[in-house]
């Protein structure tokens, strides 16, 4: 069946608000992000596509001061001070179970779920791409939802995940502040490597 239809372009405002005006923030104001801000982040990233429609990747958000502290502990020292200013932290993981949910998810081939069962490599191989493919998309999410993103990487997962996922299938992946801006927030504009340098056709 062939189909006429078309995709909406984003605007350049848009664009820049996603792409090319993007920023990494150290450093956030003290204005509250609330639940429902929170949840329509969510809303945004989970329809964004996947491999067998999968979606393999979990979020954790931290706001109380008590979960702050037991999350500070895990971060390596450059990045506490910019976490205890951000109002809300997610921390981004991947479920190693996430066949489970296949014949659900894939209804028109539900004995994925026993490929994935029965092929350890493929599981972790294809949970971990699909989880990082999202973590993207979450932080897309929460600048088009008008907030800042603060990615990193450094932290000690197999602490976090005692911390705070010692009874699930869950395995960080990503730590990710969220918030506004503060004084003096963006470091220097670092510099892209050409085109020219990275792409190819053919």
């Amino acid at each position: 069946m062939s189909s006429n239809a078309t995709i909406e372009c984003l605007d350049d405002a848009a664009r820049d608000l996603l792409f090319g005006g993007a920023r990494t923030v150290n450093h956030f104001a003290p204005t509250p992000v609330g639940d429902d801000e929170l949840a329509q982040i969510w809303e945004m990233t989970r329809w964004a596509p996947t491999a067998a429609n999968s979606q393999p990747m979990r979020a954790q958000f931290v706001r109380t001061d008590d979960a702050r502290r037991r999350l500070l502990a895990h971060l390596d020292e450059g990045n506490r001070e910019k976490t205890a200013s951000a109002p809300v932290t997610a921390i981004l993981a991947v479920d190693s179970e996430f066949h489970e949910h296949l014949p659900r998810l894939l209804p028109i081939r539900p004995q994925i779920r026993d490929v994935f069962a029965d092929n350890d490599a493929l599981r972790e191989r294809t949970g971990n791409f699909n989880a990082a493919l999202q973590a993207g998309y979450f932080i897309l999410a929460i600048r088009a939802a008008g907030l800042a993103a603060g990615p990193m990487a450094g932290f000690d997962p197999a602490g976090i995940d005692a911390e705070f996922f010692s009874s699930t299938t869950w395995r960080s992946i990503l730590v990710v502040n969220i918030g506004y801006p503060g004084e003096n927030p963006f470091f220097e504009r670092l510099p892209r490597l050409d085109p020219a340098e990275t792409v190819r056709w053919a």
